[in-house]
C-alpha cells in the first residue's frame, strides 16, 4: 500500500505559524490535505504534527491526527527522513506490515495538485524505480548563472556548443521543488533518504504548481495565481 504523510511542525522562521496561515481563503495545510485525500493512488494519508492546533484543524478535513510527532523530530535540525521513519513505524506498529511506497507531501506546496499527485505515482509505479522527486524547470539557466566573489567567479554550467542566444540552450536543467517526494520503503530504510542521485526518477511540473512558500512574498504570488485560475 501507498502511504502519503504530511509533516507539518509547530515552528517556522520565515512565516510564523505557515501551515495555519491564510493562504486565499485557506489554511494553508488545507489544500495539500484535499489534494492527498483526493487522490485516487493514495490508500491512507497521516499527519505528522507537534502542534494540537494543527491536529485540531486538519482533523476537521478528515485526515487522521492520532500520530504525535516527538518534540526531538519537531526542531530545525531534525532531519525529514528520522520525521517521516518515525511516523512509517508507528503506523506499522499499529496497522502491521502493509506499507510498500511512501508519499512525502509537505504543505509549503499548496497548489500541488492530485493530479500532479497521481501522475507522480503512476509514473514512479510504472517505471519500478525506487525513488521519484519533483522538479521545475530553471527560471535562471545555469549558462548564464556564476558561483564565486570579485574577480574569481566561473559558471555554474557550460555548454560545449557555447549557445548565443536563449533558444539554443540545453532544455535540461531543473531544481527540486519540494512538492513530491515518493521511495519504496526499502530504499528509505537503505539510503536514508529519497533522493538517490542520478537513479531517482524526476517528475516535472509547472513553475506555478510547483511554487514552494517560504517568504510572504510567496504566499502574495502564490494567491494571485490562484485568482487568475492559473495553477
Amino acid at each position: 500500500m501507498i502511504l502519503a504523510i504530511v509533516p507539518a511542525r509547530s515552528g517556522s522562521k520565515g512565516i510564523p505559524g505557515k501551515n495555519l496561515v491564510e493562504f486565499y481563503k485557506k489554511p494553508l495545510i488545507q489544500y495539500t490535505v484535499e489534494a492527498a485525500l483526493a487522490s485516487k493512488l493514495i490508500d491512507d494519508t497521516v499527519l505528522s504534527t507537534d502542534d494540537p492546533q494543527i491536529k485540531e484543524v486538519t482533523s476537521k478535513f478528515g485526515l487522521s491526527t492520532t500520530y504525535i510527532r516527538p518534540d526531538y523530530l519537531a526542531t530545525d535540525s531534525a532531519g525529514m527522513v528520522d520525521v517521516v521513519l518515525h511516523c512509517l513505524d508507528w503506523y506499522i506498529h499499529k496497522n502491521g506490515d502493509i506499507v510498500s511506497d511512501v508519499i512525502l507531501l509537505q504543505p509549503t506546496s499548496p497548489l500541488r495538485t492530485a493530479f500532479d499527485i497521481d501522475a507522480a505515482l503512476g509514473l514512479y509505479l510504472e517505471s519500478k524505480c525506487n525513488s521519484l522527486v519533483s522538479v521545475n524547470r530553471m527560471t535562471h539557466h545555469p549558462y548564464e548563472c556564476i558561483k564565486g566573489k570579485s574577480s574569481d567567479w566561473e559558471f555554474i554550467a557550460k555548454s560545449e556548443s557555447n549557445p548565443s542566444r536563449r533558444q539554443d540552450y540545453e532544455d535540461n536543467f531543473y531544481f527540486i521543488n519540494g512538492a513530491i517526494y515518493i521511495a519504496s520503503i526499502k530504499h528509505l530504510r537503505k539510503k536514508r533518504s529519497f533522493i538517490d542521485e542520478g537513479k531517482s526518477l524526476i517528475y516535472v511540473m509547472t513553475p506555478e504548481r510547483g511554487l514552494d512558500i517560504d517568504y510572504k512574498e510567496d504566499l502574495l504570488y502564490g494567491e494571485f495565481i490562484l485568482s487568475n485560475s492559473l495553477a
